[in-house]
């Protein structure tokens, strides 16, 4: 896969990307770990550069649904973050309104069409709007991101089959980081890749490093150049690992640390190997990203993120007379 033709410019904002979600999911570890942010927390640290790769690929009026794991897509595709951290803090300036949490976030400005904690229960949702897309003859296209895990459920392939009968404009997105909760994928499967399965349902498929960001975005764009040309669906699994918990900052099973579930020699070769690190070893000279750049970026970010927690904390929790308002029977 050719990453020398990306622009330097084009590197610069995936970096930038991966370094606002990183500092984010970081400062959240932060709020959660103190008792500050009340709901369950499923962090994307570790998995930045499928995010930022794939939402970069895309146009504001393309379609992303995702999965409990949200954050990183909701970020990348241009989410309103003020609004996401007051969701996390239940306030009513959330995106949900403050009845959401992490796991249900949604901005339709940007047509992030809304994330659930129902494993795979948002792919069917995903294939509907492809479908819906292809009837109003728009050149949209729609991209599902989901975990190692919903490949274990059957709407998963009946999504794939249904989109592959009636060659539909979307991409679905494998963020494979090797565990479902706390079990590896290896004791649920008898082998740890996913995207072959588009072989049965003749979707063309992509197994790439998941934690380099230029392959992620040279594939997603290949993606996206055959599904918006109207050549059927396709099929992308990045091969990633989360450095935080399953839920919240850190596992626990037993009340003891996360080295009771994954091998700490596994953690270690994928703290080395992590987005914002291959990032650095790989492109740093490439887009010119000297010290003085890591820097003006960071303090950006700083200030952008210190102004949305501002913004929720001086928000105000719903009334509890709005309690039952966006509740449909």
């Amino acid at each position: 896969m050719n990453t020398g033709a990306i622009k330097p410019s084009t590197l610069i904002t995936l970096y930038t990307d991966m370094v606002r979600i990183r500092t984010i999911e970081e400062a959240l570890a932060q709020k959660v770990t103190a008792g500050e942010i009340k709901c369950p927390v499923h962090l994307y640290s570790g998995q930045e550069a499928a995010a930022a790769g794939v939402c970069h690929a895309l146009k504001k009026t393309d379609y992303v649904y995702g999965n409990h794991r949200s954050h990183g897509y909701y970020i990348a595709k241009g989410g309103d973050i003020p609004s996401f951290i007051a969701e996390l803090y239940g306030k009513e300036t959330g995106c949900s309104y403050g009845r959401g949490g992490s796991m249900h976030i949604i901005d339709l400005n940007v047509n992030v069409m809304g994330t659930s904690a129902m494993i795979a229960g948002t792919i069917p949702l995903a294939v509907g709007t492809a479908l819906g897309i292809q009837l109003k003859n728009k050149k949209d296209v729609v991209v599902s991101f989901f975990g190692d895990s919903a490949a274990e459920e059957g709407t998963f392939y009946e999504s794939l089959n249904f989109a592959s009968i009636h060659s539909l404009p979307i991409i679905f997105v494998v963020e494979n980081n090797l565990y479902a909760q706390h079990m590896h994928i290896l004791e649920r499967k008898s082998h740890d890749r996913i995207a072959d399965i588009g072989t049965h349902f003749r979707i063309p498929f992509s197994i790439i490093d998941g934690n380099d960001v230029g392959i992620v975005y040279q594939a997603a764009m290949d993606a996206v150049h055959r599904v918006r040309a109207r050549e059927g669906p396709a099929i992308i699994e990045c091969l990633t690992y989360r450095l935080r918990g399953h839920v919240g900052a850190i596992d626990k099973v037993s009340g003891t640390s996360i080295t009771d579930i994954r091998d700490i020699k596994e953690i270690e070769y994928w703290k080395k190997h992590d987005p914002i690190s291959v990032f650095h070893k790989k492109y740093a000279k490439v887009c010119a990203l000297d010290q003085t750049k890591i820097i003006s970026i960071q303090n950006k970010i700083d200030t952008e993120l210190n102004k949305a927690f501002d913004f929720a904390h001086t928000s105000p929790y719903p009334k509890s007379s709005t309690l039952t308002h966006y509740v449909y029977a």
